[in-house]
């Protein structure tokens, strides 16, 4: 399968998230270096409860997402706004999964749907919950990255499990306002640190995956492009992009 890649690589992560939220941060495009801010308020953050959870539950594919829990932004942080029973959690994610120097670190704008596997929901959830733990506390975006990285040295955050898995098939997600409409429909593995290029990522158009490090969280994300959305319309993988 050959198809035209259409990311933007910046100088570290994607997102997506993750997003996009775990969602690989390239995604989000060139970025200068921002000096260190704080989040000045949750209000332009926060979504309708019901259009968060229909956003969230678009980043998998409806078997998957109709018997996920489903968890959506409050004041004070995440919150489960519907009990699941197959071990999926979907979420839509912020901004402040960004690397600390990406510019759009505190755009509100930033919506990632992503769904992740039980195992991917006790090892990498984690993470991202305790960055808006920190972001929503006040910290600023160099203080959250630090915190991160020094909470996975102790071992107070996990490293990803085995299995750890993301759906990212929503048409819904906003990464980049490079990118016009969402980015290609996706599914993530979180593995151990790796070269990515030991995997084939970067070295040819005709590779069906990209990988990248982060090494924040000190593990390697592999994107594997798809050909369908959640909602199974055919998305732009071979031969179309944004």
């Amino acid at each position: 399968m050959k198809f035209r890649r259409t990311y933007v690589v910046s100088a570290g992560l994607i997102f997506v998230l993750l997003l996009a939220f775990g969602a690989p941060q390239h995604m989000y495009g060139q970025d200068k270096a921002t000096s260190s801010t704080t989040l000045a308020s949750i209000d332009p953050y926060l979504m309708d409860r019901d259009a968060e959870i229909a956003m969230a539950r678009s980043a998998a594919p409806p078997s998957i997402a109709k018997d996920a829990t489903v968890m959506v932004l409050g004041r004070r942080g995440y919150e489960t706004a519907v009990e699941g029973k197959n071990g999926f959690v979907c979420v839509v994610g912020r901004s402040w999964d960004l690397q600390k120097n990406n510019r759009a670190f505190w755009d509100p704008k930033i919506h990632g749907p992503i769904c992740l596997s039980a195992p991917g929901a006790r090892s990498f959830l984690p993470i991202y919950l305790k960055k808006t733990e920190l972001a929503i506390a006040g910290s600023s975006n160099t203080q959250i990255e630090d915190a991160i990285t020094d909470a996975i040295a102790k071992g107070e955050l996990p490293t990803p499990e085995p299995g750890s898995v993301s759906y990212m098939l929503s048409k819904q997600g906003y990464l980049n306002e490079g990118i016009k409409g969402p980015w290609l429909p996706h599914v993530m593995f979180f593995v151990s640190e790796i070269d990515p290029k030991a995997l084939g990522s970067d070295l040819g158009d005709d590779v069906p995956l990209d990988a990248h490090e982060d090494k924040v969280g000190r593990f390697t994300v592999i994107d594997v492009p798809v050909s369908n959305w959640s909602d199974g319309t055919p998305s732009p993988v071979s031969g179309g992009g944004h």
